[in-house]
């Protein structure tokens, strides 16, 4: 399996006008949530946020073969983490502001909106949480008809 950390790593320097923090702690987060049975594909890092001046809250978006993981790790004890399955992602929006760009995952019952994303990664990051997401789709809807 790919390590969680050395992906966000890599993305953290190609992408440096990321904000983020405490990644090793972030990255002990997914892998403790990833299954035997799932392939990390691609990871990247942002501010999970509502307010404009909110840069704290370091969250790592992890792209497995089934699902979508969102993590952060609380500084003092315990932690977050978000599961967002095929049949519940909804759609996707990027936005590219002066700076930083802002990724907005949208499901069924949330918008996960992770800023202050180096605006440079947006096209990747698109690309690589809408085609895998599309074909876990495609696995996942082909699971339900056998089943029916």
């Amino acid at each position: 399996m790919k390590d969680v950390y050395s992906l966000v790593r890599k993305f953290k320097d190609k992408y440096p006008a990321t904000i983020a923090w405490r990644l090793k702690a972030h990255s002990k987060v997914i892998e403790k949530h990833i299954n035997p049975d799932e392939e990390l594909l691609y990871a990247f890092i942002g501010q999970k946020c509502l307010a404009a001046t909110d840069i704290i809250h370091t969250y790592i978006v992890a792209i497995t073969d089934k699902r979508i993981i969102i993590a952060h790790k609380r500084l003092l004890f315990g932690y977050f983490c978000i599961s967002i399955t095929p049949d519940l992602f909804n759609d996707l929006t990027v936005e590219s502001g002066i700076f930083w760009g802002k990724v907005i995952i949208d499901t069924l019952n949330e918008q996960v909106v992770m800023s202050y994303v180096d605006k440079r990664c947006l096209p990747e990051v698109e690309t690589a949480i809408s085609s895998n997401m599309m074909e876990a789709k495609k696995r996942y809807q082909s699971l339900g008809e056998k089943h029916d």
